[in-house]
């Protein structure tokens, strides 16, 4: 298990109670890393294996793929002689925490895995063990693709409709991606607006795809409706989908998505993308609309086939300023959370959240052995998953970075503070230099409770809602039970009271009634 990502004062998980399976073999390959890399000398090693092949490939990805008895490529003297160092170091860790060799070493013939974590080692070896881990790139990028949208939900971080003027070339798109690809980046998701329908997608992912990266979509799902579609999509190279269903009624969805007939399309482009043999999930934003009927998303999810579902913590950003006071307090999410991780156990589903504190929850639940996985399209596969518990919290602008259509570098999709445009500065630049993202990166300049939060590490918070609502990006985080009080005193001067749940049932009867039939999929 993660033993980085623990606080002090935090019990420490044990890896004889890893989760089973690839997961947790994988998970346990990182407790393997901390205790044989993190030395100088081990370091040394793996900044030597930095150098690059006649090939372009560095000594770490063709020693990492020897390890795992994938395609190498030829191999130098001196990189078969670093490959044979870094084959004693791992098989000495991972015969020390008892991790599943075998298991390892199948995901590490996936290139992404092995993309991420040929990042996780330069972290280790430019910044030593951090806590949490520093990384040298993202490990994830999610891109919103374009501004063009077929939905207008009520909570969308981007506003959503039309496409801007200033947006990507096709052309600027594709250097994009090279960049991202000598980054070292493991994962792309294509979000949006709606990335399905805009007339890029095809080229722009199939051509992620064939740089070795995992490409993902989050989407209304509408599009997948067209099954021929979702066959199209595969063969470029996209892995995992990820489908918007805000609630098991169907008028529920389509009065918070802002369009009749969107949940009947969205969960048949669910069904086929199952069906096809995609990585799918199901993805809701938990608000008071919907907290009521976890038991029944989850029903649905295991009907449809789905292999997890992703709870994403509401943000005020975008269209989601305007309806505040569906959010939840403290102690609502906090319930929510207990409820999720009970699910995680009980269902074969994997049930995961896109708040922090989820991680919190399941650490204090599962009495120090676990930590959920809070992050979102990284949990396409099993390994990828555990990559990113490697690494723990928040992951905005640490290992994970947001991009606007028109170029502009984010910290995360739902933190919207510009620190760079792709038209005008490389990616590692930004990347490397940008003072918000070096903030981020330090958890001692948190404020507040989450400053002083023994889970800290685990957490940290999520950094768009302290912003959101405090206009702080380091301050507290107003979702978490400990942070109650800050709460209370945004919901008095917001005015978000305990009637909302009557003005949403009265809103749901009458714009249901006047909301505009959605058309079908993509051709």
């Amino acid at each position: 298990m993660k033993d980085e990502a623990r606080g002090a004062g935090s019990p420490a998980p044990d890896p004889e109670h890893a989760d089973s399976g690839e997961k947790g073999g994988l998970t346990r390959f990182f407790a393997a890393l901390q205790m044989t890399l993190g030395n100088p000398a081990s370091r040394l090693i793996l900044k030597s294996m930095m150098k690059v092949e006649p090939d372009g490939r560095t000594y770490l990805d063709k020693a990492l793929a020897a390890y795992a008895g994938a395609d190498t490529g030829p191999m130098s003297l001196s990189c078969s002689f670093q490959s044979f160092m870094l084959d004693l170091i791992l098989k000495m860790g991972i015969a020390i925490t008892h991790a599943d060799d075998a298991g390892v070493r199948e995901m590490l013939r996936d290139p992404p895995v092995r993309r991420g974590i040929e990042l996780v080692l330069k972290g280790i070896a430019d910044y030593g063990i951090t806590v949490p881990q520093e990384m040298p790139a993202p490990f994830l990028v999610v891109w919103n693709f374009t501004n063009m949208c077929n939905l207008r939900c009520k909570h969308c971080y981007q506003r959503a409709d039309f496409p801007l003027p200033d947006e990507l070339t096709l052309e600027e798109k594709l250097k994009v991606v090279a960049q991202l690809d000598r980054a070292g980046l493991a994962a792309i998701a294509f979000s949006g607006g709606e990335p399905l329908i805009h007339p890029h997608f095809m080229r722009v992912a199939g051509e992620a795809a064939r740089r070795g990266m995992y490409v993902a979509v989050a989407t209304n799902g509408i599009a997948l409706s067209n099954r021929g579609f979702v066959e199209r999509i595969k063969k470029i190279g996209v892995r995992y989908v990820e489908v918007s269903i805000d609630s098991a009624d169907p008028d529920r969805h389509d009065w918070f998505r802002g369009m009749k007939g969107a949940w009947k399309l969205s969960t048949k482009g669910l069904r086929n993308a199952v069906e096809l043999g995609l990585s799918t999930a199901m993805a809701t934003t938990l608000t008071r609309m919907n907290v009521d009927e976890m038991d029944d998303i989850l029903d649905l999810a295991e009907e449809i086939g789905v292999q997890r579902v992703i709870f994403f913590n509401f943000v005020p950003v975008g269209r989601g300023k305007d309806i505040v006071d569906m959010d939840l307090d403290p102690a609502e999410r906090e319930r929510a959370m207990r409820k999720m991780f009970s699910e995680y156990k009980r269902r074969k589903l994997m049930v995961v959240s896109t708040a922090p504190y989820y991680g919190r929850v399941s650490l204090q639940m599962s009495s120090g052995k676990e930590v959920a996985p809070t992050h979102f399209y990284v949990g396409g596969d099993s390994g990828l998953t555990a990559l990113a518990d490697f690494v723990g919290g928040c992951g905005a602008g640490r290992i994970y970075a947001g991009i606007q259509p028109n170029g502009d570098l984010i910290p995360c999709v739902f933190l919207p503070i510009k620190v760079g445009n792709l038209r005008e500065e490389a990616f590692w630049d930004i990347w490397t230099k940008a003072p918000l993202l070096r903030q981020l990166r330090d958890r001692g300049q948190l404020e507040g409770f989450c400053g002083q939060c023994p889970y800290k590490y685990v957490c940290g918070g999520c950094r768009a809602r302290a912003y959101g609502y405090t206009g702080n990006v380091m301050g507290p985080d107003p979702g978490c039970i400990y942070n109650t009080k800050v709460w209370r005193g945004i919901a008095e001067e917001m005015g978000i009271g305990a009637d909302a749940r009557q003005r949403l049932a009265e809103e749901l009867r009458e714009l249901l009634a006047r909301a505009p039939q959605v058309e079908s999929g993509a051709s």
